[in-house]
């Protein structure tokens, strides 16, 4: 058979199939926005006290920045994307000033200082702890104590200590906090906290051997926060492709608010565990239409579950309410 043969049945392949999967991303599209009508978003106006407990996930494209708030205290789950990424050969836009300015906005205390209770480093990836730098370095914002488990280079692929430094990432930073004095917390609690009127608990505090050349997403530190009868598990990079998924879906259990792992991305949120976490609402940090179809395809038609981005909304408030409902709110830049 000669290449033009060759190349001209596997374009009557590859059409058709790129066609299919592009109308099936449309229908999981349409359907998840239909979805979205059980949880209607409205426009945030910061019109609230500081008794209220909220998840607010901000808008720092595809990287992760959650700030957790409930009855006047703060904490600050990993800090976003920042301007000097390793892997990166060509410029991309750090999100430093907009989480700090963010910070300075809403993490006030009575006599108007910022203070923050304590931050957490989910993983090493720099799109996950990259601003912390900047972040730590602002002495006009205070913080208690700072969780980071130790990196384990076991865990990490070779390829993400030699070329995207997350060694050098996560030295640095705990380099930033020993320079501010700031208690580092390297041992993390497996057992639930209180945090306000949350209930908070870490998951994979220990990242299991079998999962060692995984990669540093198998190190990803999961959080879990309850509020009576609701919660919300905010998955970091946790996939199912690192084996991470399996681990700790039977631990978490039934929740009614997921952040997505991985931003949704390939490996993230399967339908096993989905099946088992069984959320109402999901939320990427990322664009909607970045989510692959896969996972899309898990959330939306697996699950029935309306998915809301963070880019798309410029960020998203999770309001745990007294008549144990969760509201969310949008525009909160």
């Amino acid at each position: 058979m000669n290449k033009i043969k060759i190349k001209k049945i596997a374009t009557w392949i590859i059409v058709p199939l790129m066609a299919a999967i592009f109308l099936l991303d449309i229908a999981t599209v349409v359907i998840s926005n239909n979805f979205c009508r059980r949880y209607p978003v409205t426009q945030e106006n910061f019109d609230y006290q500081s008794g209220d407990d909220r998840i607010h996930f901000l808008n720092t494209a595809n990287s992760d920045s959650i700030l957790i708030e409930s009855n006047g205290k703060f904490a600050l789950i990993d800090a976003g994307e920042g301007n000097n990424n390793p892997r990166r050969k060509t410029e991309y836009k750090g999100y430093e000033q907009e989480v700090i300015d963010y910070i300075k906005k809403v993490c006030k205390t009575a006599d108007g200082s910022v203070y923050i209770d304590f931050i957490l480093g989910t993983h090493c990836h720099y799109d996950h702890i990259g601003s912390y730098h900047a972040l730590i370095s602002d002495t006009g914002i205070g913080i208690g104590k700072a969780f980071f488990k130790q990196f384990n280079p076991m865990i990490a692929k070779e390829y993400e200590v030699e070329r995207w430094d997350i060694d050098g990432t996560y030295n640095q930073i705990i380099s930033d906090l020993n320079l501010r004095e700031i208690e580092v917390i390297s041992d993390l609690p497996s057992e639930p906290f209180e945090f306000g009127d949350f209930t908070i608990q870490f998951y994979n505090t220990e990242t299991p051997d079998e999962l060692a050349g995984k990669g540093e997403n198998a190190a990803s530190i999961g959080v879990k926060i309850t509020l009576g009868s609701k919660s919300a598990f905010l998955a970091a990079d946790i996939t199912a492709s690192t084996g991470l998924e399996e681990i700790i879906a039977g631990q978490v259990g039934d929740i009614d608010l997921l952040k997505i792992g991985h931003h949704g991305y390939y490996g993230s949120s399967s339908r096993d565990f989905l099946s088992v976490l069984s959320p109402e609402i999901a939320i990427v940090t990322n664009q909607l239409g970045k989510i692959y179809p896969n996972v899309k395809w898990n959330l939306t038609m697996s699950a029935k579950v309306p998915v809301y981005a963070t880019y798309d909304n410029n960020g998203i408030i999770a309001t745990f309410t007294d008549s144990g409902e969760i509201v969310l709110t949008n525009n909160i830049h």
